[in-house]
Parts: C-alpha cells; structure tokens; sequence
C-alpha cells in the first residue's frame, strides 16, 4: 500500500521534472531542481517499515554531485569558448579596410590601387606569362618575363606597370592601362618542357567580417568574395 499511496507526489515530482526540461529546452537532461524533487518525494514516500539503504542515498547523492560539476564545468567551457570567439571577431574586425592575401585568381583592382598576385614556383620553372581578363571574360594584359629568382614569385600590377621580386617589367608605351575593376590573374609557366598554369594569390581589401552561428569567422573581400579567416596567407599592412 505505501508503494501505491506515494505515487502521487511522485508523479507531481515527475511532471515538475517535465516541466523543467520543457522550459529549458533540453529534452534528454534532467535538471538540478527536477532531481532533487524527485530525491524528496522519494524520501517522504518510502515504507516506513523497509526504509531505503542508506547506501543508496548515498550513491544519489554522489550522483547529484558529480552532476552538478559536470553543469558547472560545461557552464564555465561556455563562457570561456564565447569569450574566445567574441576576441576572434574583434581581432578580425580590424582587419576591415585593410589587404589580405588569399588563395584564388580574381580580385579587384580599386582606383589609384595595387593588387599582388604570388605564387610557389615548381623546380626549374621560366618563360612565365600572366594573362590578366576583364570581369567580362576579355582580355586585359599579357606580362611576360622569362625568370624568377627564388622559389616564389610576387607580381604586383596597378592596371598597367608591374614589378616582380622587385623588378620591374618593360610595358609597351603603346599600351595605356585599364580602369578599375574585377580581373582575373592566371600565370603559366613552362615546367618540363610544358606550358602549365600555377596555382596563385591575391590580394583583396576586407570589406567586412561575419560571424556565423557556430563561431567562424568569414572575411568578405572585395572582388575576391568570401573566405573564411583560416583560409588567410598573409596579412598585409
């Protein structure tokens, strides 16, 4: 009979419990407040002539506790992973204004600008020609150069001149720049005897920064469209 006559308050503990994960939103975890209640009308529902073990109690209690450290330990990971993120938007909002080298080939060129392109060069590459095409797909220049010292190759362009390591290119007089804009950069090379385009960078403004729902951080270039912070090469002044 006193297994029967303590459902009731048992029940009320259980649909308090209910209640708590319902509100909280957490459908498989039951909450400090619902366990303790149920631990209560345990208590004041046992048969009085068979009392509970005292080890039992204990082992619910050890329970509760180990429960409560974990709630603690994942509350303060939390915290601790929203500050993190919270100084990785800061740090990247900084950057707004600024260039930034990326992989990729197109980008633009903003008026009075300079855009770089670089890239790793394979052993024993020469005869290099970078093809630069309009946003339209038309071609805008052709740069070529028969080496590179180094294992890496930087070309910087303002639209019409263009230095490689430091050294500048001989441009027709003929050819009068172009205006701003988007262009895409595709450098070939010859490697073994074949004519092989290369894999390159960009330069791009940072137009802005967005932070996504599980904490990435995603640059929004100008030209060069959206890439993720870690996708970054090189930050440049």
């Amino acid at each position: 009979m006193s297994e029967i006559s303590g459902l009731g308050p048992a029940i009320d503990a259980l649909s308090s419990a209910n209640k708590y994960k319902k509100d909280d939103k957490s459908p498989n975890e039951l909450g400090q407040d619902a366990f303790l209640q149920l631990m209560i009308s345990q208590l004041k529902n046992q048969d009085p002539l068979s009392p509970q073990d005292n080890g039992e109690f204990v082992s619910q209690l050890a329970q509760f506790s180990s429960v409560e450290g974990l709630d603690k330990l994942n509350n303060n990971f939390d915290s601790f992973a929203n500050k993190f993120v919270s100084n990785q938007a800061l740090q990247a909002s900084s950057m707004v204004g600024r260039t930034v080298t990326v992989p990729g080939k197109t980008t633009a060129l903003e008026p009075g600008g300079i855009v770089t392109t670089s890239a790793d060069l394979p052993a024993g590459a020469s005869n290099f020609t970078l093809a630069i095409y309009k946003n339209n797909g038309g071609l805008a220049q052709t740069i070529d150069f028969a080496k590179v010292e180094g294992d890496e190759l930087k070309l910087a362009w303002n639209g019409r001149d263009a230095v490689v390591n430091g050294k500048a290119i001989d441009i027709p007089e003929s050819f009068k720049g172009v205006d701003p804009g988007i262009y895409t950069f595709k450098l070939s090379a010859l490697v073994d005897g074949k004519r092989t385009e290369l894999d390159n960078n960009v330069t791009a403004n940072v137009n802005s920064v967005t932070l996504g729902k599980n904490g990435t951080l995603t640059l929004n270039l100008a030209g060069a469209g959206s890439v993720s912070l870690s996708d970054v090469k090189e930050i440049n002044e």
